[in-house]
């Protein structure tokens, strides 16, 4: 997938998921993922499990895809955030997802929160157990049916096109659907939101991409 990426950085790690109701729709169903990660343009597409649990070479190429790219650093996966997400696609008919932000450093969560990002100080993203994810279509669907799951938290971002997904306490929450909401605050640069105009996916993007590049020069010292 990713050259150059090392593995030794952080190494694909599993953590068990936590007891909850049983899927509504056939383990078939939960078995395999299409997801491309917007900032990299890298893929994962097959079976991610199978009948006796996560698949090592499958877990090891989605650490590299969900890692964070800021800091090209490969952390944890977690089986029941994957799983979570699979069961909203199988629900909502989605072939693919776009993955906008997975795994993070400590560092670059204090980065996105400087640059204006409502970065959570102990973000479930510091442990590999959150996922922001679009879809082409259907996604107001999609947060009804994670909601209606019960399996975790579910952000609502539908101005910004996308829904946060994770394996922690059974929560909701909104932003971008009143005045009182917004996705950004201060100016993070060509674009200074507004409380009802959050940034698009797009220019999430193309934060993420400026911040990466800067830590990469870091990086190479330059």
């Amino acid at each position: 997938m990713a050259a150059g990426v090392s593995l030794a950085a952080g190494g694909a790690l599993l953590t068990a998921p936590p007891a909850l109701a049983l899927p509504s729709v056939s383990p078939a169903a939960l078995r395999r993922l299409s997801l491309r990660n917007g900032n990299t343009g890298e893929r994962f597409e097959g079976i991610y499990r199978d009948k006796d649990g996560p698949i090592a070479e499958a877990m090891i190429d989605l650490a590299v895809l969900l890692r964070d790219h800021h800091a090209d650093k490969v952390g944890p996966v977690d089986i029941a955030a994957l799983d979570f997400l699979a069961e909203v696609m199988a629900l909502t008919g989605q072939g693919k997802a776009t993955i906008l932000s997975a795994y993070r450093t400590k560092a670059t969560n204090r980065r996105l929160k400087a640059a204006g990002f409502n970065a959570a100080e102990k973000s479930h993203h510091l442990r590999g157990h959150a996922l922001d994810v679009s879809f082409d279509a259907r996604l107001p669907d999609a947060m009804k049916a994670a909601r209606g799951l019960r399996r975790g938290g579910v952000g609502w971002y539908p101005r910004s096109h996308f829904i946060h997904l994770d394996s922690g306490p059974v929560r909701n929450w909104d932003y971008g659907t009143s005045g009182l909401d917004k996705m950004l605050k201060g100016d993070p640069g060509p674009r200074k939101p507004t409380q009802d105009h959050p940034l698009t996916v797009e220019e999430r993007m193309k934060i993420h991409r400026e911040l990466a590049r800067k830590e990469w020069l870091a990086r190479q010292g330059g």
